[in-house]
């Protein structure tokens, strides 16, 4: 994998939402691939965060693609409400959705990608009979819930069985690494085959710029082999 193959994915749950759009824009202009919403409910998730009327902010802040993530219980209701919103990608969680096939062929239907989300404690192994349907594979590196957790390193190995997964699907899929991606970190789930990264914290937060932050990564992940 070459290192222009590996994409970010900043995590607007870390931005500062008083500057919202400005900062948007910030990581477009650094060479982000697209913007990743995180939504929870307080039920799923111990957390409550941002909804479809943020998702309609930053479809006009941007053109680029939105990956609406659904850390929600009963997300099929709200499916066509998101997508009207301007989500590109809708992420379900398997540990939310009894009727995964259905849920996938709604998401597909309304015109967006269909990712599927597995918490680490899930093995990836339960998604092989609606691969057909994926078109993104995100693994929780971190419990979800709460931005700036540590990577949980056994969430490695499980990258490495999703990239097996999808090799044997013989689909492109893309394979996303979502929580606890800093420079320290990057390399690893590149290496362990992910080539899109979630990142909030090391993106937005901290001394320099959003710009310097997006390089220092592309940086991390070239050390690691990606040339």
């Amino acid at each position: 994998m070459a290192v222009t193959d590996v994409q970010f994915a900043p995590s607007i749950l870390a931005a500062d939402f008083s500057r919202l759009g400005e900062q948007v824009q910030a990581v477009a202009a650094a060479g982000a691939a697209q913007i990743h919403i995180d939504v929870m409910d307080g039920r799923f998730v111990p957390n409550i965060t941002m909804g479809g009327i943020v998702v309609e902010a930053v479809r006009r802040s941007t053109s680029l693609p939105l990956d609406v993530h659904l850390m929600i219980v009963e997300p099929d209701h709200l499916l066509p409400a998101f997508r009207t919103a301007g989500a590109d990608m809708i992420t379900v969680h398997w540990e939310t959705c009894p009727n995964l096939h259905r849920t996938l062929t709604t998401i597909q239907a309304l015109g967006a990608k269909a990712g599927v989300a597995v918490n680490p404690a899930t093995p990836v192994e339960v998604l092989s009979e609606v691969l057909p349907l994926i078109d993104q594979i995100v693994i929780m590196t971190v419990n979800p819930g709460f931005g700036g957790q540590a990577l949980i390193p056994q969430t490695l190995r499980k990258i490495e069985r999703a990239r097996a997964l999808i090799r044997a699907n013989g689909r492109v899929i893309d394979l996303i690494a979502d929580g606890g991606i800093h420079t320290g970190t990057a390399r690893q789930v590149a290496d362990a085959g992910a080539n899109v990264l979630v990142v909030g914290s090391a993106l937005f937060n901290g001394a320099g710029s959003i710009a310097a932050h997006m390089q220092a990564l592309r940086e991390a992940v070239a050390v690691s082999g990606h040339e």
